[in-house]
């Protein structure tokens, strides 16, 4: 698979016309794809809650797929803002808290 085209200041990739925040490239190989077999698993939980209609277990999905998407740099803070500041804690889970909601 290709690189996506990314924007000059590496911030964001390009996908069919629209921008969508990079990945944090501090990420180790081995972090970046923890965080993406993570967000994939809870991508597919998603699709299991709403073709089984557990409104519940579609929150929970969606809370991991959020906690993810945060650990990869993709959403919270902008990781370019601090250059000093460590990349994103592992996480194992989502805290319904920090998800947007449904």
């Amino acid at each position: 698979m290709a690189e996506p085209e990314k924007t000059p200041d590496g911030h964001y990739v390009i996908i069919d016309g629209r921008k969508w925040r990079a990945t944090d490239p501090r990420l180790s190989e081995e972090e970046r794809q923890e965080h993406v077999d993570e967000l994939m698993s809870a991508r597919r939980a998603v699709g299991a809650g709403r073709r089984a209609g557990d409104d519940d277990a579609v929150a929970a999905a969606r809370a991991r797929v959020h906690a993810a998407k945060v650990a990869l740099g993709e959403r919270g803070p902008k990781w370019w803002e601090d250059d000093d500041a460590p990349a994103p804690p592992h996480t194992s889970g989502g805290d319904a808290q920090d998800a947007p909601s449904a």
